[in-house]
């Protein structure tokens, strides 16, 4: 096998119904230091023209920044600058700078959503469909998903590949990192149904029984075992959907880019079920282009990487992108969670490009259905973004890279400053409310020194600032009401503007729950907590009044303390913060509202509701049809030869173990199976840990399924 070159194996020709798996085609990642002083590959570079966009975003924003703190200082120096006060200001600066730097980056958008071609890649989105002579593998990794619904989204997109007229050049791969047994063996048997259906396609399925590194993991490993066979592999998520025309001009662009090393889609939220959901998928859709098109206009080839939805050059992942064990116990040391943000560093720092779509369409995603299911993982998030504090000085990054790691980190370190901010504004009026001031400052003086704070010019500065957050909004608006394909398919220019209007008012509302949610998490993870790797939940209606009620209970508990402390002081003070008082006091009732089936599907229309591509229309008809009952894995494997044999056939080899070295479920199994006398006596006993053991080992499971049935 070793001996067998990428070319020889690229002409294999083995059947997609031989096995779960190809011919192996290895492929070797060795990480490298993070402090690595190795030459680059390749010398890409943007050019004079980006350099120049990127001088203007940042001048920009530190106009905006100059101007806003200078106003600041002006309300706060009256009277002289207390310790209070300055930690107000340069709190202030911090989140300023923070929201200017958003605000200039969406300016730029809306200029160049009316540019002929926003991309910094060459991408062919209107003209027929290129012939393709390379080939790609679609890499679906999964842990723990409902296997119907991972299929159908599967079957829909080889099928849309299909009808392109070039699925040869296409494998597709499920690669499964499940624990849940019973998910497991469902995945097996669903698998074994789409290759019957797709017989055509070149489909195969690996299940990980070690889950080292998660989904890098699960994408290193695959790399190492077949990525030699190919050019390129396109990562999706478990609820990613492409349509075939997007995966064939992605790889067309690739072939013609050689310095690229990946490009990353636009995907588009869609499926939304629950009022979350829909909100987050109108947001999405409408400020999420234009969002984009600013950081293409001035990433140039040093984009970013999401994860999932982009296009990536075997060659260039598997020479640069291996990612290090960081020092240090979790949650900061350990395997990398955020992995996509450093790979594509790590493939920079070497030379390649990185680059960003947003002109071509046909990506699709789907969001957690509950904002509780949201904070669980946006937890995860954060814990990965604050270890890129460990990968900030590593040597050889470019300077985008590191600013798009801060980017990440900041993402959830402005949250505790948020709060902060907030705490400190009202601990200072109550200092102006219950002590007494000092009129006669000790020294000489001849006259007194009078606080007398500027009421307008604080509102000036508040107005400001909720200005760089509102016109962003504004601009994607405007820029949608002028183009009428736009307009029509968020059912026109009526409906959108009431749309924008209830979408700014929930947002703010939401925002003052997810501010406490960010806030812990940050705390937890500077505490040495970690996240672990949990589930997502996906289908809405999961979430149960009891957990709603205990999850937004501190956020209930933060508002009532605010909305007291703001009373105390005056009420126009409880009026000018009411915005986040209310988010945090009606936090219970806006999680149930929220989480549940959506009300305004009417309102929160999107283009992908109007007018639904047919890759989604295929998904939607699949997942329709009745869902083929799921037995447990053990019973499964007992009245399905078939399923059981292809199960047996994939297992790897055993591992040679070490003296003395025990595998204490097997060895429980196994006691306990030959203490039955019946299949459901030994099956009824086994509990989940063991069942996996069982499912791992060839000769115990087969020692299972020849006992009897018990009797009637």
């Amino acid at each position: 096998m070793d001996a067998m070159t990428a070319t020889q194996l690229r002409r294999s020709d083995q059947a997609a119904g031989s096995g779960f798996l190809p011919a192996e085609a290895p492929l070797a990642m060795v990480p490298k230091p993070l402090n690595d002083r190795a030459p680059p590959r390749r010398d890409v570079t943007s050019g004079p023209r980006i350099a120049f966009r990127r001088g203007l975003v940042f001048l920009g924003t530190a106009a905006l920044t100059l101007a806003g703190c200078t106003k600041m200082y002006e309300v706060v120096e009256v009277g002289g600058v207390t310790v209070l006060e300055s930690l107000v200001l340069v709190l202030f600066s911090i989140l300023l700078a923070w929201i200017a730097f958003a605000f200039v980056s969406a300016l730029a958008g809306f200029g160049a959503m009316f540019a002929r071609r926003r991309d910094t890649i060459a991408i062919d989105v209107d003209g027929p469909l290129p012939a393709l002579a390379s080939r790609t593998a679609m890499l679906l990794p999964t842990y723990n998903e409902d296997p119907h619904a991972v299929m159908v989204r599967l079957r829909a997109m080889i099928e849309s590949v299909a009808e392109t007229g070039q699925a040869e050049r296409f494998d597709w791969f499920l690669l499964s990192d499940t624990t849940d047994p019973d998910i497991w063996i469902g995945e097996e048997a669903a698998f074994l149904a789409l290759r019957q259906v797709c017989s055509g396609a070149r489909v195969f399925y690996r299940h990980r029984a070690d889950n080292t590194a998660r989904k890098a993991g699960n994408i290193a490993e695959w790399v190492q075992r077949f990525g030699a066979a190919y050019d390129h592999m396109l990562i999706l998520d478990a609820d990613s959907l492409m349509s075939g025309a997007t995966v064939v001009r992605l790889a067309h662009a690739m072939e013609h880019a050689p310095q690229a090393a990946l490009i990353q889609t636009l995907p588009v939220i869609v499926n939304g079920t629950s009022l979350f959901a829909r909100l987050q998928q109108f947001a999405g859709r409408l400020y999420g282009p234009l969002i984009a098109a600013g950081n293409a206009w001035w990433y140039g080839s040093e984009g970013n990487y999401w994860g999932h939805n982009a296009i990536i050059r075997v060659e260039a992942f598997a020479q640069d992108a291996a990612l290090p064990e960081l020092r240090g116990r979790k949650p900061f040391g350990g395997h990398i969670l955020s992995h996509d943000f450093i790979e594509a560093a790590l493939m920079r720092r070497a030379g390649w490009g990185i680059y960003m779509t947003v002109d071509l369409d046909g990506s699709y995603e789907e969001v957690p259905p509950s904002l509780i299911d949201h904070a669980a993982r946006d937890r995860r998030w954060c814990q990965g973004n604050l270890q890129h504090l460990a990968v900030l000085p590593a040597r050889g990054l470019h300077w985008v890279s590191r600013l798009h790691l801060l980017i990440g980190i900041g993402a959830y370190v402005t949250a505790p400053l948020w709060f902060a901010f907030l705490v400190l504004g009202i601990l200072i009026s109550l200092q102006a409310n219950f002590v007494r001031p000092e009129y006669f400052p000790k020294g000489f003086a001849l006259f007194p020194t009078w606080p007398a704070q500027d009421p307008v010019l604080a509102a000036q500065v508040f107005a400001a600032t909720l200005g760089l957050l509102m016109i962003p909004k504004l601009l994607a608006c405007v820029a949608t009401l002028f183009r009428r394909h736009r307009r029509r398919g968020f059912g026109g220019g009526l409906r959108l503007c009431a749309a924008v209007l209830a979408e700014t008012v929930l947002a703010a509302l939401i925002a003052p729950s997810m501010m406490i949610f960010q806030s812990i998490a940050v705390i937890e993870i500077l505490l040495g907590r970690d996240a672990g790797w949990q589930v997502q939940r996906r289908s809405d209606g999961g979430v149960s009044r009891r957990e709603i009620y205990r999850k937004f209970a501190l956020p209930t508990l933060c508002g009532l303390a605010m909305a007291a402390s703001a009373y105390a002081v005056s009420l126009p003070l409880l009026a000018w913060m009411s915005p986040v008082i209310a988010g945090l006091v009606l936090s219970i009732p806006i999680g149930l509202i929220t989480g549940g089936r959506s009300t305004g599907a009417g309102l929160f229309t999107t283009p992908e509701d109007r007018s639904p591509p047919p890759v989604l229309v295929r998904a939607r008809q699949l997942a329709d049809e009745p869902e083929p009952r799921r037995a447990p894995a053990l019973v499964a494997l007992q009245r399905n030869a078939e399923l059981r044999r292809q199960h047996v056939d994939a297992l790897p080899a055993m591992p040679r173990r070490k003296p003395g070295d025990i595998n204490v479920e097997l060895a429980t199994a196994k006691a306990r199976i030959a203490d039955a006398t019946s299949f459901d006596e030994a099956t009824g006993f086994l509990s989940r840990r063991e069942t996996l053991a069982v499912l791992n080992d060839r000769a115990t499971l087969e020692r299972l399924v020849t006992l009897p049935a018990a009797k009637a």
